[in-house]
């Protein structure tokens, strides 16, 4: 597949607009007992990002189509040291969830917005952790700019991964957790031996499947979440 086909597929995946429903099975995150509850957004964004082609070429997808995404500070309250997509809180002054995922991808990484096309948003997912509704807001980078960890009080790295390398099976993994005595488990990614979880690999999981480009793995091949 060539990158031209890939933004095709997220078109199409944006226009389908699919339920994201979260699979207790499958998830960290089922739902938000009790309030409030903060409305949040972040940028999943793709694009060839540099020259870079991917360590396991895959023909589901280019070799170098990428996704962004950033290491949160391990000081912060919430979700410390996880990778993420980059993004935040909707402010009031925000124009929608589109506009606060571009607001706090610029801040967070300082990537130049007027690069990016805005494919559409996505259903919102609950993350019970840290009470927040989010919206994954899907974006195309058409014009990559330099981008770096803008604050690293909220961000200590930014980094694109190739999305053949997480459809990659040998690259795939169930992350399990214990809260409250309770077990969770979820989908996961090794990004170059960075573990990918939680949220953000629930996201990813479900975007490869919903695009086509997911292949079969070993969900049983289970690691313990870095908490």
């Amino acid at each position: 597949m060539t990158d031209a086909g890939a933004l095709r597929d997220l078109l199409a995946l944006c226009d389908a607009r699919p339920v994201w429903a979260p699979d207790p099975e499958r998830a960290f995150d089922g739902g938000l007992p009790g309030r409030p509850v903060r409305s949040s957004a972040v940028l999943v964004l793709f694009g060839a990002l540099d020259r870079a082609a991917a360590r396991t070429p895959h023909p589901a997808v280019a070799a170098d189509l990428d996704v962004l995404l950033t290491r949160r500070s391990p000081t912060l309250r919430h979700h410390p040291g996880q990778v993420s997509f980059p993004g935040g809180g909707i402010d009031p002054g925000d124009a929608g969830p589109e506009a606060a995922a571009l607001r706090e991808a610029r801040e967070e990484t300082g990537l130049d917005p007027a690069g990016v096309r805005v494919l559409g948003a996505l259903p919102p997912l609950p993350v019970t952790a840290s009470r927040n509704l989010v919206t994954p807001v899907l974006a195309w980078w058409d014009r990559p700019s330099a981008v770096a960890a803008a604050d690293p009080a909220e961000t200590v790295d930014v980094f694109r991964v190739p999305v053949a390398d997480l459809v990659e099976p040998a690259n795939r993994v169930t992350a399990t957790v214990r809260r409250a005595g309770h077990e969770y488990r979820g989908p996961a990614f090794d990004a170059g031996g960075v573990l990918v979880w939680g949220f953000t690999a629930f996201v990813l999981d479900r975007l490869l499947d919903a695009l086509g480009w997911a292949v079969p793995w070993d969900a049983g091949r289970t690691v313990p979440a870095p908490v």
